[in-house]
């Protein structure tokens, strides 16, 4: 069993680098790019906003309930709501929700390819199949930076709208506690997080795809089974990096 994953990383490893090697015209690349733009980022903003608007209202109502002490400052909800969006939910939780989103219509989309034997007939034409079917998303998924970047503002948005109009507290002590002991590292910590997740949502799903095998019903379980790697290597990142980042 661990001889298998060790060999199946380093067939992963080997895909890498073949993405970067004998590139698609650009003419044909930018086409193929501009398209999983749009599936990819374009197509998430929707739920990604709807997701992060909710549960910033809930982390700051939690927080107002747990405030029973009157010693504790009301400004503890702003604080807590920033902290809890920017440093854990937006780039962590965000990258587990579109390891199902992005990275099913990923692996679905490749997969389906290699049972209708689409890729064989690139290989066939001397295309580097690699770089043609997993460059465009891997370079789509640089503009993952940007959904997160959406998802902290509209979390905390979110946060402020429960807490001032659900009538936890003033508008003025929301405030206050979004910029008391404001670390600016947090938000580049966060985008560093974030672009390596974008790497494992582009690459992980797409090596399922690529090397599935079978038919229509091994495109499914391929589907859940990148799901499952990709939300395990997410987790398993974040820890890495919380540790290297912030220890």
């Amino acid at each position: 069993m661990l001889l298998r994953y060790l060999s199946q990383i380093g067939k992963y490893f080997l895909m890498i680098g073949e993405i970067f090697k004998k590139q698609t015209k650009w003419s044909v690349m930018r086409t193929l790019i501009f398209k999983d733009i749009d599936d990819l980022i374009i197509g998430s903003l929707g739920i990604v906003a709807f997701i992060s608007f909710f549960i910033g209202g809930v982390v700051a109502i939690q927080t107002a309930l747990n405030l029973t002490n009157p010693l504790i400052p009301k400004t503890l909800m702003g604080f807590a709501t920033r902290q809890s969006i920017i440093l854990e939910f937006a780039p962590t939780f965000i990258s587990v929700i579109m390891a199902g989103k992005m990275g099913s219509f990923i692996t679905s989309s490749i997969g389906s390819m290699r049972v209708t034997e689409q890729i064989d007939a690139l290989e066939v034409m001397g295309v580097n199949s690699v770089n043609y079917l997993i460059f465009p998303k891997l370079t789509a998924l640089m503009l993952y930076p940007f959904i997160v970047g959406i998802s902290m503002f509209i979390g905390i948005l979110g946060g402020y709208i429960a807490t001032v109009y659900g009538g936890f507290g003033a508008s003025s002590d929301f405030i206050e506690g979004l910029q008391r002991e404001f670390i600016p590292f947090h938000i580049v910590y966060a985008f560093i997080k974030t672009f390596v997740f974008a790497v494992l949502l582009a690459t992980i799903p797409s090596f399922h795809g690529y090397y599935m095998k079978g038919g229509a019903l091994e495109v499914g379980k391929a589907s859940t089974v990148a799901f499952v790697w990709t939300s395990v290597t997410i987790i398993l990142m974040n820890y890495i990096l919380t540790q290297l980042l912030l220890a």
